[in-house]
């Protein structure tokens, strides 16, 4: 090997030396700033973890106030549900009651339109009469009172008492009055005009005289 090949290798050699001298010189400088890094870390480590948990305590408040307005509407509408339900009740409860009643009076329009004309009739076989003919015309028309009354009655219509009976202002009009010792204080005396119900209603009070 000649001389200046040899100082060739030592050269070379000393250059790897000095390039590994360098990178550990390197790496040595570097430590400390990656144990502060770490370091670091380890100290924001738990403000971090306080900060996921505030994070997650503000989710389960807004989860749980959420669930409070659902409560609350699903409650308003529970209670919007009922309402409806008990007016619908009332409703339907109202409308069997009417139609009930406009089939159990279905006639009073009627059978008041027809108490003037029994009125009439009442009034017609009242006059005393002699001539045959006019007997049997005061009796053909009293056969068609007593038609006319029975089939009255088919439907529900019922005269009212009052002569003899204790006044009763929920089926009696008094429009006179009178002072008869013989006869109790409120009590009918006289009936000036028939009264009559249907089934249970009244449809027109009697007219009558009260002794005081």
């Amino acid at each position: 090997m000649t001389e200046e090949k040899k100082q060739s290798m030592d050269k070379t050699e000393q250059e790897l030396k000095e390039k590994e001298n360098e990178e550990l010189q390197s790496e040595t400088e570097n430590k400390p700033e990656l144990s502060e890094q770490v370091a670091e870390q380890s100290e924001e480590s738990p403000e971090n973890g306080d900060n996921v948990q505030e994070e997650n305590q503000t989710d389960i408040e807004k989860q749980k106030q959420k669930i409070k307005e659902l409560e609350t509407k699903l409650e308003e509408a529970e209670n919007r549900y009922l309402r409806l339900l008990a007016d619908f009740e009332n409703y339907r409860r109202r409308v069997n009651i009417e139609k009930q009643a406009s089939e159990k009076y279905r006639a009073q329009s009627l059978i008041s339109d027809l108490l003037p004309v029994l009125d009439n009739f009442e009034r017609a076989l009242q006059v005393t009469v002699s001539d045959e003919q006019a007997k049997s015309l005061l009796q053909g028309m009293k056969m068609v009172y007593n038609g006319v009354l029975e089939a009255l009655k088919k439907e529900g219509l019922e005269e009212i008492e009052a002569a003899g009976k204790e006044f009763d202002p929920n089926i009696h009009q008094a429009v006179m009055v009178a002072n008869d010792e013989t006869v109790g204080p409120n009590i009918v005396v006289e009936e000036l005009q028939k009264g009559y119900k249907l089934k249970d209603r009244v449809i027109r009070p009697a007219m009558v005289k009260v002794n005081q």
